[in-house]
């Protein structure tokens, strides 16, 4: 049995969110907010940041298209360093919500939760070989300074062994949670676990 890490702040507890805007109603919701629901995922429909989100059912479909996409698609770069991307830019921005549900994915993909300590506790330090260094250091870049990528920033990961359609896959994840963080961080805030937050 492992248990959750908490390190300043972030954690890999399964949290709940809270919405500071009203959320849709499943039963008097419209055909068109239920099927961008359903585009997501089968829990969206009990999700109040889906709920939150599903207002505006033309923009929520084609964000859970374009997620499903970046975060699940066949091939590129394995689902776990999407995954590590995307907790990275979380906690680069301070989402919480977001970097625990990533952390956790890593944790179920790749076996292990080494990186998600060293990235809770400094992510600019994070990185177990080589190839994860470069993968945190670009996601932080990407994130925290995205006007400054260079070419030298795509060839340092490609001298780790990032192949170019990787590479597109970690620019699509960051760039994604950019975005996601973004909504959550300014939509709602994450609840808890009463023995968490003790």
């Amino acid at each position: 049995m492992t248990f959750p890490i908490r390190i300043k702040g972030f954690t890999t507890d399964v949290l709940k969110w809270k919405p500071w805007l009203d959320v849709v109603n499943v039963d008097t919701a419209t055909p068109a907010q239920l099927a961008a629901l359903d585009e997501m995922s089968p829990q969206a429909r009990s999700s109040p940041y889906f709920l939150v989100l599903a207002h505006q059912p033309e923009i929520l479909l084609q964000r859970s298209i374009a997620f499903n996409a970046i975060m699940f698609a066949p091939g590129g770069m394995p689902r776990a360093e999407r995954e590590l991307g995307a907790t990275v830019e979380s906690r680069v921005n301070g989402c919480v919500y977001c970097a625990s549900v990533h952390a956790q994915r890593f944790e179920q993909l790749a076996k292990r939760d080494d990186v998600i300590s060293q990235v809770f506790e400094e992510p600019a330090t994070a990185g177990t070989t080589p190839r994860e260094k470069a993968i945190v250091e670009f996601s932080i870049r990407l994130g925290a300074e995205p006007g400054k990528v260079s070419p030298d920033d795509i060839l340092a990961l490609k001298a780790v062994g990032l192949g170019e359609l990787e590479i597109l896959d970690l620019i699509h994840s960051v760039a994604l949670f950019a975005w996601a963080n973004r909504l959550m961080l300014n939509l709602g805030e994450p609840v808890f676990p009463e023995t968490a937050a003790s």
